[in-house]
C-alpha cells in the first residue's frame, strides 16, 4: 500500500495548481498518489497538471456539487494508508512534511494526526503569518475547527466508518467531519507546520454556516452523550442555548437556573 493519498479539489486553478502539486512531488522518501478531483475547469488547470507527466497524478474531471462533494469522491478513490486534503492554492510547508508525519505515525501508532498551518493573507479566523492553532481538545474543537490542511486521516478508519463530508454544510463540512472522526479516536498532535494556507477560499471568508447551530446536537449524536453535567461544563457559553432543544435536559437546565439564582443571593 502506498503511504499517502493527497486529494486536491480543483476548479479553474491554473494560477496556483503548479505550486501546490510541486510541493507534494518534492516530498522525500514516501510513496504517494495525487488525486485531482476537478470540476470541469475551463482554464489551463488540466493541461498544467498533464505537463508534469507523472503517473502519481491521477485526474478525475467531471461535474460535482462543490468542494466537499469533490473531497468525498477523493476518499472513494484513495488507495493510500493516509488521507490528506490540500487546497489547490495551498502548499505543503517543505519537502520533509510527509516523511516526518510517516515517522510520527509509526512511533505513536496514531490513527489521526494533526499539526499546524502557516496563514498567508487575510482570513476572518486567523491573522496573516499566524501559526494556527496548536493543541486541540474536544472543548476547543467545539469552539473552532482544526484546519483540514493540517490533518492526516487513516484511510481504513474513514472507510470502515463510512465517514463523509456532509454537503448540507457548504462551509463547515470539514468541522463536522473532524468532530465525527474525533468521536472515533482523539487526534494526535505533532508540533510542526504542515502547510501554508492561503487566504481567499470559501473557508477563509466565512466562519460559520448552519453547522454552528447544529454543533451541540452533532456532538451529542456522535459521542452518544447522556450526561447533562458533562455537557454543561463542556459546551461553549455561546452555544449553551442549543441544549434547550433536548427535552430530557430541560428540567436539569431549569434546576441549574434555580441553583444559580440561589447562589447569587
Amino acid at each position: 500500500m502506498i503511504d499517502f493519498s493527497i486529494i486536491v479539489p480543483t476548479y479553474n486553478s491554473a494560477n496556483t495548481i503548479a505550486k501546490a502539486i510541486y510541493s507534494v512531488l518534492m516530498q522525500r522518501d514516501v510513496s504517494l498518489e495525487i488525486l485531482i478531483i476537478d470540476s470541469l475547469s475551463s482554464d489551463d488547470t488540466i493541461p498544467i497538471l498533464k505537463s508534469f507527466d507523472d503517473d502519481r497524478i491521477k485526474i478525475i474531471s467531471e461535474k460535482d456539487n462543490g468542494i466537499y462533494d469533490a473531497m468525498n469522491k477523493g476518499i472513494k478513490h484513495a488507495a493510500g494508508k493516509w488521507l490528506y486534503f490540500l487546497g489547490s492554492d495551498d502548499e505543503l510547508y517543505n519537502e520533509f512534511v510527509l516523511p516526518k508525519i510517516l515517522q510520527f505515525s509509526r512511533e505513536s501508532q496514531a490513527e489521526f494526526v494533526y499539526g499546524n498551518v502557516l496563514i498567508k493573507g487575510h482570513v476572518l479566523w486567523a491573522k496573516n503569518k499566524q501559526v494556527y492553532d496548536g493543541i486541540f481538545d474536544i472543548k476547543k474543537l467545539l469552539t473552532k475547527n482544526i484546519c483540514h490542511q493540517s490533518i492526516f486521516y487513516k484511510t481504513s478508519l474513514i472507510k470502515i466508518h463510512h465517514i463523509q463530508f456532509n454537503n448540507q454544510y457548504p462551509v463547515c463540512a470539514d468541522w463536522d467531519f473532524n468532530l465525527k472522526c474525533w468521536s472515533i479516536n482523539e487526534f494526535s498532535y505533532t508540533d510542526s507546520i504542515i502547510a501554508i494556507f492561503n487566504g481567499g477560499g470559501s473557508s477563509s471568508n466565512f466562519t460559520n454556516d448552519n453547522f454552528s447551530n447544529d454543533i451541540v446536537n452533532k456532538y451529542i449524536e456522535y459521542f452518544k452523550v447522556t450526561s447533562y453535567l458533562k455537557l454543561r461544563h463542556l459546551i461553549p457559553a455561546d452555544k449553551q442555548y442549543q441544549l434547550l432543544a433536548f427535552k430530557k435536559f430541560k428540567w436539569l437546565i431549569k434546576l441549574d437556573r434555580i441553583l444559580k439564582t440561589i447562589y447569587k443571593n
